[in-house]
């Protein structure tokens, strides 16, 4: 029963996962009527961002040069993860796809 009940979640969670990509691309689409094929660029753009945030502050934790909880470690590694990877999104929607919004369809291929 408990095999069950963890692949129970582990579905729920990966189809969570999906489904959140999904609405991204409908999304962007949606709006811009272009694919944003860097959707999971940025997605592994911002995972990088936390792992490199939350071990610098698990270093310096470790370090003895901040004393930092670990939920303390966990919710900044969210908050700074999350502005970094909004300012990334930011950066390619001005770079990559503003340029774009008025041209003929030929010049996004």
């Amino acid at each position: 029963m408990a095999a069950f009940t963890q692949n129970l979640v582990n579905a729920l969670q990966w189809g969570s996962f999906y489904a959140l990509i999904a609405l991204g691309y409908s999304m962007v689409y949606g709006v811009m009527m272009l694919f944003n094929f860097a959707h999971g660029d940025i997605f592994m753009t911002g995972a990088y961002i936390s792992y490199f945030v939350s071990s610098g502050l698990i270093a310096l934790s470790a370090l003895g040069i901040v004393t930092l909880p670990n939920w303390l470690i966990f919710v900044m590694t969210l908050l700074i993860a999350m502005i970094l990877t909004a300012f990334v999104g930011m950066l390619v929607e001005r770079i990559g796809y503003r340029p774009l919004r008025g041209a003929p369809r030929a010049s996004a291929a």
